[in-house]
């Protein structure tokens, strides 16, 4: 096919409301920007479409949903960019079925919206071909300019919004810091800062030598099943979620790179938060593993651009998007995105 605002740290001992208002979000929702059943009405039939990106000689894969098929003349829909994690590729992350279970499927649920959602594979990941590197942060800030021609080509539009979770998170926030042009609106979900009292990324520290001996590394059943067990909170997923994603990328082998582990383990922080200047949404699972609240406010606190939210999500964990309660995802990034421009005085 074709190619806020100050907040305090001590949310963990705050009602829920309280920690919505004090993160910037509070107002946003009572004041009815969003009807949450919204997201789970059928409305129009979803369009899909791949398209390739080129790196280098690498060949990219892109995948893209919205409400319809794009017509000649029509108004442009607002674009928004998925950006995934270390251990799964695109449309599992972002485009999961999960049979019987529900709507898992993140671009559906923003296309509902009236979005017009992409996602890519990086670098050695599902689709896409491979380089031979590491697929470290970096080279995901290069995949991520690579892939922008192609969508400002397809929309008409030259900056999007985005949205990465956990090292998808650090690949989009470290691509809004060299590519502000490029970049509306940023949500970033289960994101990891400096690291400092993480218990996940003690334990990548403790392997990094084997991390950084291999280009790629395992990742197989017994990986994936990890995810959703090593935060101590795996009654916040269904079961049938990890054979799912084990089902998609069994098509895609049993290894993955391993550069956002190194960078995760031993390169911390990679992004400068002061020089993130787009409005900036950050959300952490209540059991998130991968960071701390001090970790995270560290890096709120820095921000240069007065809009900006910081939202616990109660009863998930680390990959928040997957979780039984990940509508309370779906909700708080549907608000930010929506949000009205502030205007000045």
């Amino acid at each position: 096919m074709t190619e806020s605002n100050h907040v305090s740290s001590n949310f963990t001992n705050m009602p829920r409301r309280d920690v919505l208002k004090a993160a910037g979000l509070g107002a946003g929702l009572m004041a009815g920007l969003v009807t949450p059943a919204a997201a789970a009405e059928p409305a129009a039939t979803i369009w899909s479409a791949e398209y390739w990106a080129n790196k280098g000689g690498v060949k990219l894969n892109l995948w893209r949903k919205r409400l319809g098929a794009p017509k000649p003349g029509a108004a442009a829909l607002p674009v928004v960019f998925l950006v995934h994690g270390s251990s799964n590729s695109a449309r599992s992350s972002y485009d999961l079925t999960v049979p019987g279970k529900g709507e898992y499927s993140m671009m559906n649920v923003l296309a509902r919206y009236g979005y017009d959602v992409w996602t890519m594979d990086h670098d050695g990941y599902g689709y896409s071909g491979s380089s031979g590197n590491s697929s470290d942060i970096a080279s995901g800030v290069e995949d991520l300019r690579a892939a922008m021609p192609v969508v400002a080509k397809e929309t008409g539009q030259q900056k999007a919004h985005f949205y990465g979770t956990s090292s998808g998170g650090i690949r989009a926030a470290a691509f809004a810091q060299a590519e502000p042009d490029r970049v509306g609106r940023l949500a970033l979900s289960a994101f990891t800062y400096k690291g400092d009292g993480a218990e996940e990324i003690a334990r990548r520290r403790k392997n990094i030598d084997a991390l950084r001996a291999n280009p790629r590394r395992k990742r197989d059943a017994a990986m994936i099943h990890s995810i959703f067990s090593r935060d101590g909170y795996p009654q916040g997923y269904d079961p049938a979620v990890a054979e799912a994603i084990i089902n998609d990328e069994k098509n895609f082998g049993d290894t993955i790179p391993s550069g956002t582990y190194v960078d995760m383990a031993a390169n911390l922080p990679i992004v400068d938060p002061k020089k993130v200047l787009s409005p900036v949404l950050m959300m952490r699972g209540e059991f998130d593993g991968n960071s701390t609240n001090d970790d995270l406010l560290d890096f709120y606190r820095q921000l240069p651009n007065g809009e900006r939210q910081f939202v616990i999500l109660p009863k998930t964990a680390h990959a928040v998007g997957y979780g039984i309660n990940r509508h309370l995802l779906h909700y708080a990034v549907h608000n930010f995105l929506a949000a009205p421009e502030p205007v000045s005085a």
